[in-house]
């Protein structure tokens, strides 16, 4: 058994860095948006279980509505989600976990099977913006500890080689570009493609309002 994991937070309190820009509704909304995005990349590949992790109701509701595996979040943070899907698929004997995060709208179902199929211990997508890690792939699951947020790639990098297993690194934009700030939104309606994430953007008037900030 091969899972690929999308954590997300709970709506209320999800992209709360975009809020010069967006209304927490207009967040929880395009939270989702990216969230199905992602799951349109993440389904078609075959061999792999998509589960989506999170302790929002709406969230939840999304991935079974598309055949993805609803994970309730026993406790935040996103590091004690992540050690909750660690010990599910421990249990279940997992070859292979994958975390991907929910925030990428230029995600491809080529792209992340190219990455999912890459050899080696431990692969990892980099943040283009902040040094974080966008996608984990272990195999085993525990191969080496997770670190989400800030820096965390050279952090999954220095741990992996500390382990013997030198990482493989997926640098595709389709993989490190995610939406975290304002700036963000600007990049991602002039490169993404067609899919709920721009369609959300563009009826939200979103690079206007970016523009309106400076």
């Amino acid at each position: 058994m091969r899972i690929l994991a999308i954590p997300v937070k709970t709506l209320a309190k999800a992209k709360t860095r975009l809020a010069p820009v967006l209304s927490p509704m207009e967040r929880a909304a395009l939270t989702l948006a990216m969230l199905e995005d992602v799951l349109d990349a993440a389904l078609p590949i075959s061999g792999w279980e998509t589960w989506v992790v999170s302790p929002d109701e709406a969230v939840l509701e999304v991935a079974a509505q598309r055949g993805a595996r609803p994970v309730p979040e026993e406790k935040p943070p996103l590091a004690s989600a992540i050690r909750q899907v660690e010990a599910e698929a421990t249990e279940l004997d997992a070859d292979a976990l994958a975390v991907l995060l929910a925030d990428l709208p230029l995600v491809t179902p080529e792209v992340l099977q190219a990455a999912l199929r890459t050899l080696g211990t431990v692969v990892l997508a980099p943040s283009a913006g902040d040094g974080g890690t966008n996608l984990l792939l272990r195999r085993p699951p525990r191969a080496i500890g997770a670190r989400f947020g800030r820096d965390s790639f050279a952090k999954h990098r220095a741990s992996a080689d500390s382990h013997g297993f030198p990482a493989a690194i997926v640098s595709s934009p389709e993989l490190t570009v995610d939406l975290d700030v304002p700036e963000d939104i600007v990049r991602v309606v002039n490169d993404a493609k067609a899919g709920r994430t721009l369609t959300s953007l563009l009826e939200l008037d979103a690079v206007s309002r970016v523009a309106a900030l400076v």
